[in-house]
């Protein structure tokens, strides 16, 4: 097999953006093409004007809590009075129910971030005078609310061009929209720090518009005054936050509050008005992150006795496992044994779960087929969820199994990724330079796999708190290269030869830059 060449790997990236419409942020379409904006914008503006009434509905995930932000900011800034509620995980459960709208006093109530699937809700509303304008980007179930107005990209009669957006964005188009009907000025780029982390976090594909945004609202992120972001670079010591930071650090950060206790922290956190005040909100979130990844720890040890070698799927539940992680162990899950789980919280006679897929694996699809067992379900191809009655947990789990045996092996792998071989001798500054150019990865866009074949191991060494990391210095006859394989599954020593699939990094040691590969597997 021929090796990769630089100009190969510039030519493969390159080419997954030839159909991009929209690769500046002029390209960025109108917020006019959204089905029902006019009509929602347009009982906003009425409602401000008469100074009726009006509360947001958020959700508790960093999509749901930087929408709120957005949303809320904007009506601070041009002083507009409002009533806020972001549910919480444990005693609200997800999105707007009828029990929210019955604590709020409101003439108007504008959900972002959810309410696509808030049937009863929307009825109450209706028959109570209250006009429910929903504002979200999940997918469209088959019966949708009677609410005032639904701004939702999924919409089939709905003309905007990107469906694939997350639910901050459709938020921000909102107050592009309100913005443009009162005819006032207001910076929208403004909130381009927050939204290219909405747009991350919520793994939308990294092409067209999302891609145009993220690019340039990690410049903004840099830049921002912000100071819930001047508290993470103090905290953590970084001179900078890049799409990496956005994955493994802010996000994550962001998401603690909601998994473990109230989304509010987050919120405050990101609206904070000083430093000190956001240095203080922040070491709180640390801790309940610190606790989310020690939970997740003892959750997903317990979960690993469900994965079955025989089985396209995973199903795992337990009694009173954290509602707020079993996410994560999903995701862990699906990516440690390439395929997609589905992890359950049992509480009383209920048992929520989440889903992540593999691959082109649509774990929605494969749910949806399930639906006359369960109590609900929703969320998107690669993440979802899902609540049904304890008693039919071994029912779901059989007719799953069963489901997969439809998934082919080739679904499970995402195979874009990995571009091919390449000489140890090219992994160097200027391969560096070009897979920076193509940042940020994720979605339609991830991050570049390599293999090495026949490189000899010259040092290896376990790392970190529980030693389940593997440093390996790897060295061929005019190359020598630094590698971790992080929580490994297979180990390799010195003096062995070894095949590795990898993505390459960037090590910044006091000023030197270095490449650094991540082994993801060694085959």
């Amino acid at each position: 097999m021929a090796k990769l060449t630089k100009k190969d790997i510039r030519d493969i990236l390159s080419s997954r953006f030839e159909d991009d419409k929209c690769t500046k942020l002029e390209d960025l379409p109108k917020p006019s093409i959204f089905k029902d904006i006019d009509k929602a914008t347009q009982r906003v503006v009425k409602a401000i004007k008469s100074g009726e009434n009006i509360a947001i509905v958020g959700d508790y995930d960093v999509d749901g809590v930087i929408s709120s932000v957005i949303l809320s900011t904007f009506f601070d800034d041009i002083g507009v009075v409002y009533d806020l509620v972001i549910p919480n995980r444990f005693s609200d459960g997800y999105g707007l129910s009828l029990d929210i709208v019955k604590r709020l006093n409101a003439d108007v109530i504008i959900t972002v971030d959810n309410g696509i699937s808030a049937l009863e809700p929307a009825i109450y509303c209706k028959e109570n005078n209250i006009d429910l304008i929903i504002t979200d980007h999940h997918s469209i179930p088959l019966q949708v609310p009677d609410a005032y107005a639904i701004v939702n990209p999924k919409q089939e009669d709905c003309s905007f061009p990107n469906c694939e957006i997350c639910g901050a964005q459709v938020a921000w188009y909102l107050v592009a929209h309100i913005k443009e009907k009162l005819a006032i000025k207001y910076n929208l780029s403004s909130f381009l720090d927050l939204l290219c982390i909405a747009i991350m976090a919520d793994m939308m594909e990294l092409k067209d518009m999302n891609r145009v945004m993220v690019k340039r609202g990690i410049s903004a992120l840099n830049r921002s005054k912000r100071p819930a972001f001047e508290a993470v670079k103090t905290f953590f010591n970084k001179k900078s936050l890049q799409s990496d930071e956005i994955s493994f650090l802010i996000a994550p950060l962001i998401n603690s509050s909601g998994r473990m206790e109230d989304a509010k922290f987050s919120y405050h956190f990101l609206k904070s008005k000083s430093l000190d005040d956001a240095m203080d909100k922040l070491e709180y979130i640390v801790g309940l992150n610190n606790d989310r990844k020690e939970e997740e720890r003892l959750l997903f040890e317990s979960s690993l006795k469900y994965a079955k070698e025989d089985e396209n799927i995973i199903i795992a539940w337990g009694e009173e496992w954290h509602e707020g992680i079993v996410g994560i162990v999903a995701s862990r899950l699906s990516k440690r044994f390439k395929k997609p789980a589905i992890v359950f919280s049992i509480s009383g006679e209920k048992a929520k779960g989440s889903a992540r897929g593999v691959g082109e694996v649509d774990i929605l699809s494969l749910i949806e087929q399930q639906k006359e067992i369960l109590l609900g379900f929703g969320g998107h191809k690669g993440a979802a969820g899902v609540a049904l009655l304890k008693k039919n947990l071994p029912e779901f789990r059989d007719r799953m199994y069963s489901a997969a045996k439809t998934i082919e092996k080739s679904m499970l792998k995402a195979s874009a990724d990995v571009l091919g071989e390449i000489e140890p001798s090219a992994i160097d500054f200027e391969l560096l330079e070009i897979l920076e150019e193509f940042e940020p990865y994720g979605q339609k866009n991830p991050k570049p796999s390599f293999i090495l074949r026949d490189i000899f191991v010259k040092v290896d060494r376990k790392i970190g708190k529980n030693q389940n990391h593997l440093k390996l210095i790897l060295e061929d006859e005019n190359t020598t290269l630094e590698s971790v394989f992080f929580n490994y599954d297979k180990e390799a020593r010195r003096g062995d030869k070894i095949n590795i699939l990898f993505t390459v990094s960037k090590n910044d040691y006091r000023g030197l830059v270095t490449p650094q590969l991540l082994i993801r597997e060694i085959i």
